[in-house]
Protein backbone atom coordinates (compact mmCIF):
# COMPACT_ATOMS: atom_id res chain seq x y z
CA UNK A 1 0.00 0.00 0.00
CA UNK A 2 1.57 3.26 -0.78
CA UNK A 3 2.27 5.59 2.19
CA UNK A 4 2.31 9.63 2.46
CA UNK A 5 3.93 11.48 5.34
CA UNK A 6 2.32 15.05 5.17
CA UNK A 7 1.97 18.42 7.53
CA UNK A 8 -0.41 20.65 7.89
CA UNK A 9 -3.18 18.18 7.46
CA UNK A 10 -6.00 19.71 8.68
CA UNK A 11 -6.89 22.33 6.75
CA UNK A 12 -7.02 23.46 3.24
CA UNK A 13 -4.22 21.87 0.81
CA UNK A 14 -2.97 19.18 3.73
CA UNK A 15 -6.62 18.15 4.14
CA UNK A 16 -7.57 17.63 0.76
CA UNK A 17 -4.41 15.40 0.41
CA UNK A 18 -5.07 13.66 2.77
CA UNK A 19 -8.81 13.13 1.08
CA UNK A 20 -7.84 12.43 -2.42
CA UNK A 21 -5.26 9.71 -1.20
CA UNK A 22 -7.13 7.98 1.02
CA UNK A 23 -10.14 7.88 -1.80
CA UNK A 24 -7.17 5.78 -3.98
CA UNK A 25 -6.85 3.87 -1.13
CA UNK A 26 -3.02 5.03 -0.13
CA UNK A 27 -2.20 4.88 3.88
CA UNK A 28 -1.53 8.56 4.93
CA UNK A 29 -0.15 9.79 7.97
CA UNK A 30 -1.44 13.37 8.20
CA UNK A 31 0.26 15.43 10.87
CA UNK A 32 -1.31 18.71 12.46
CA UNK A 33 -0.81 20.90 15.46
CA UNK A 34 -3.87 18.81 17.33
CA UNK A 35 -5.56 15.84 16.32
CA UNK A 36 -7.65 16.54 18.81
CA UNK A 37 -9.46 19.22 17.82
CA UNK A 38 -9.22 18.30 13.69
CA UNK A 39 -12.79 17.47 12.95
CA UNK A 40 -12.69 17.57 9.42
CA UNK A 41 -9.45 15.30 9.08
CA UNK A 42 -11.04 12.87 11.45
CA UNK A 43 -14.01 13.09 9.56
CA UNK A 44 -12.10 11.18 7.02
CA UNK A 45 -10.96 8.04 8.55
CA UNK A 46 -12.47 5.07 6.73
CA UNK A 47 -11.82 3.38 9.46
CA UNK A 48 -9.52 0.56 8.44
CA UNK A 49 -6.25 1.36 9.62
CA UNK A 50 -5.43 3.79 6.58
CA UNK A 51 -5.44 6.68 8.02
CA UNK A 52 -2.96 8.08 11.28
CA UNK A 53 -3.00 11.38 13.24
CA UNK A 54 0.19 12.59 14.07
CA UNK A 55 0.62 15.75 16.51
CA UNK A 56 3.57 18.15 15.09
CA UNK A 57 4.06 21.74 15.20
CA UNK A 58 6.42 23.22 12.59
CA UNK A 59 7.33 25.93 14.68
CA UNK A 60 8.43 23.70 17.92
CA UNK A 61 12.56 22.46 16.58
CA UNK A 62 12.75 18.66 16.82
CA UNK A 63 8.83 17.97 16.10
CA UNK A 64 9.80 16.42 12.90
CA UNK A 65 12.77 14.05 14.91
CA UNK A 66 9.48 13.32 17.18
CA UNK A 67 7.56 11.95 14.46
CA UNK A 68 10.30 8.70 13.53
CA UNK A 69 8.99 6.27 16.17
CA UNK A 70 5.40 6.87 14.94
CA UNK A 71 6.16 6.52 11.04
CA UNK A 72 7.56 3.04 10.42
CA UNK A 73 7.78 1.34 7.02
CA UNK A 74 8.45 3.21 3.59
CA UNK A 75 7.07 6.56 2.73
CA UNK A 76 6.88 6.88 -1.04
CA UNK A 77 5.86 10.47 -0.18
CA UNK A 78 7.24 12.84 2.10
CA UNK A 79 5.14 16.42 1.76
CA UNK A 80 6.45 19.22 3.78
CA UNK A 81 3.09 21.14 3.61
CA UNK A 82 2.80 23.22 6.56
CA UNK A 83 3.61 26.15 6.62
CA UNK A 84 2.42 29.93 7.63
CA UNK A 85 2.10 33.80 6.30
CA UNK A 86 2.88 35.53 9.29
CA UNK A 87 1.73 39.16 9.99
CA UNK A 88 0.51 40.93 6.79
CA UNK A 89 2.33 44.21 7.24
CA UNK A 90 6.05 42.78 6.62
CA UNK A 91 6.95 46.24 4.70
CA UNK A 92 10.12 48.06 5.18
CA UNK A 93 10.54 49.65 8.93
CA UNK A 94 8.10 47.24 10.12
CA UNK A 95 10.04 43.96 10.78
CA UNK A 96 8.85 41.70 13.55
CA UNK A 97 12.74 40.06 14.28
CA UNK A 98 11.03 37.72 16.54
CA UNK A 99 8.37 36.57 14.43
CA UNK A 100 10.30 36.35 11.15
CA UNK A 101 12.74 33.88 13.06
CA UNK A 102 9.22 31.80 13.57
CA UNK A 103 8.55 32.10 9.94
CA UNK A 104 11.51 30.51 9.16
CA UNK A 105 11.91 27.79 11.38
CA UNK A 106 8.08 26.88 10.19
CA UNK A 107 8.37 27.47 6.10
CA UNK A 108 11.84 26.09 6.02
CA UNK A 109 13.74 24.27 9.06
CA UNK A 110 11.11 22.58 9.76
CA UNK A 111 11.24 20.79 6.38
CA UNK A 112 14.87 20.43 6.23
CA UNK A 113 14.58 18.18 9.45
CA UNK A 114 11.27 16.43 7.70
CA UNK A 115 13.88 15.16 5.15
CA UNK A 116 16.73 14.87 7.67
CA UNK A 117 14.60 12.14 9.68
CA UNK A 118 13.00 10.30 6.71
CA UNK A 119 14.76 10.68 3.35
CA UNK A 120 15.87 6.52 4.28
CA UNK A 121 12.17 5.84 4.35
CA UNK A 122 11.62 7.50 1.27
CA UNK A 123 14.58 5.88 -0.15
CA UNK A 124 12.98 2.63 0.55
CA UNK A 125 9.62 3.05 -1.30
CA UNK A 126 8.76 3.07 -4.48
CA UNK A 127 7.61 6.70 -5.95
CA UNK A 128 10.83 8.24 -3.75
CA UNK A 129 9.36 11.78 -3.76
CA UNK A 130 9.81 14.43 -1.49
CA UNK A 131 7.86 17.47 -2.12
CA UNK A 132 8.20 20.96 -0.62
CA UNK A 133 4.92 23.56 -0.38
CA UNK A 134 7.21 26.78 -1.10
CA UNK A 135 5.59 30.13 -2.92
CA UNK A 136 6.32 31.88 -6.11
CA UNK A 137 7.08 34.85 -3.45
CA UNK A 138 9.97 32.92 -3.01
CA UNK A 139 11.36 33.42 -6.22
CA UNK A 140 13.98 36.21 -6.20
CA UNK A 141 13.59 36.72 -10.28
CA UNK A 142 9.90 37.10 -9.44
CA UNK A 143 9.98 39.83 -7.16
CA UNK A 144 8.69 43.03 -8.79
CA UNK A 145 6.56 44.64 -5.84
CA UNK A 146 9.16 44.47 -2.76
CA UNK A 147 8.15 44.06 0.90
CA UNK A 148 6.72 40.61 2.35
CA UNK A 149 10.24 40.32 4.29
CA UNK A 150 9.56 37.09 6.58
CA UNK A 151 7.92 35.48 3.82
CA UNK A 152 9.55 35.89 0.52
CA UNK A 153 12.88 34.98 2.86
CA UNK A 154 11.30 31.69 4.49
CA UNK A 155 10.21 30.29 1.11
CA UNK A 156 13.57 31.76 -0.86
CA UNK A 157 15.21 29.48 2.03
CA UNK A 158 13.36 26.56 1.29
CA UNK A 159 13.85 27.02 -2.55
CA UNK A 160 17.42 26.37 -1.42
CA UNK A 161 16.98 23.51 0.97
CA UNK A 162 14.92 22.17 -2.18
CA UNK A 163 17.93 22.55 -4.63
CA UNK A 164 20.40 20.62 -2.13
CA UNK A 165 18.37 17.75 -1.14
CA UNK A 166 18.06 17.03 -5.14
CA UNK A 167 21.73 16.83 -4.98
CA UNK A 168 22.14 15.15 -1.62
CA UNK A 169 19.53 12.70 -2.12
CA UNK A 170 20.28 11.90 -5.64
CA UNK A 171 22.29 8.67 -4.90
CA UNK A 172 19.93 7.15 -3.01
CA UNK A 173 16.64 7.56 -6.01
CA UNK A 174 15.02 10.45 -4.42
CA UNK A 175 13.54 13.09 -6.05
CA UNK A 176 12.99 16.43 -4.75
CA UNK A 177 9.67 18.86 -6.18
CA UNK A 178 9.47 21.86 -4.90
CA UNK A 179 5.79 23.55 -5.30
CA UNK A 180 3.98 27.03 -5.87
CA UNK A 181 0.20 25.70 -5.56
CA UNK A 182 -1.18 28.44 -7.44
CA UNK A 183 -3.60 31.09 -6.11
CA UNK A 184 -5.64 28.74 -4.01
CA UNK A 185 -8.78 29.43 -2.46
CA UNK A 186 -8.09 28.54 1.08
CA UNK A 187 -7.75 30.36 5.07
CA UNK A 188 -4.46 31.32 3.63
CA UNK A 189 -5.06 32.89 -0.19
CA UNK A 190 -8.68 34.18 0.54
CA UNK A 191 -11.59 33.89 -1.34
CA UNK A 192 -10.60 35.45 -4.58
CA UNK A 193 -8.21 32.84 -5.14
CA UNK A 194 -8.50 31.51 -8.78
CA UNK A 195 -8.35 27.64 -8.09
CA UNK A 196 -9.94 25.26 -6.14
CA UNK A 197 -8.24 23.17 -3.40
CA UNK A 198 -8.72 20.21 -5.51
CA UNK A 199 -7.91 21.52 -8.45
CA UNK A 200 -4.48 22.61 -6.48
CA UNK A 201 -3.95 19.06 -5.58
CA UNK A 202 -5.03 16.99 -8.42
CA UNK A 203 -1.97 18.98 -10.33
CA UNK A 204 0.32 18.18 -7.43
CA UNK A 205 0.12 14.84 -7.25
CA UNK A 206 -0.40 14.47 -11.21
CA UNK A 207 3.40 16.26 -11.24
CA UNK A 208 4.29 13.67 -8.45
CA UNK A 209 2.65 10.91 -10.22
CA UNK A 210 5.39 11.79 -13.33
CA UNK A 211 8.11 12.35 -10.89
CA UNK A 212 11.15 11.52 -12.81
CA UNK A 213 15.21 12.36 -12.58
CA UNK A 214 14.64 15.28 -14.97
CA UNK A 215 12.07 16.99 -12.64
CA UNK A 216 14.45 16.44 -9.78
CA UNK A 217 15.02 20.07 -7.96
CA UNK A 218 13.13 22.22 -10.49
CA UNK A 219 10.54 24.83 -9.23
CA UNK A 220 7.12 24.07 -10.16
CA UNK A 221 3.62 26.21 -10.81
CA UNK A 222 1.05 23.61 -9.87
CA UNK A 223 0.51 23.69 -13.81
CA UNK A 224 3.39 22.57 -14.69
CA UNK A 225 5.67 25.88 -15.71
CA UNK A 226 8.88 25.71 -14.64
CA UNK A 227 9.13 28.99 -12.21
CA UNK A 228 11.96 31.06 -11.84
CA UNK A 229 14.37 31.24 -9.08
Amino acid sequence: MPHMLITGANRGIGLEHTRVLLSRGWHVSAACRDPGKASELKALDPGDGRLTLLEYDAARPGAGKALASAVKGPIDILFANAGMFGPREQGFGQTDYAGMAEIAQVNAFAALELAETFAGQVAQSQLKVIALQSSRMGSIADNTSGGYYAYRMSKAALNAIGKSLSIDLKPKGIITLIFHPGWVKTDMGGAGGTLTVNECVEGQLDLIARANPAMNGRFFHVSGEDLDW
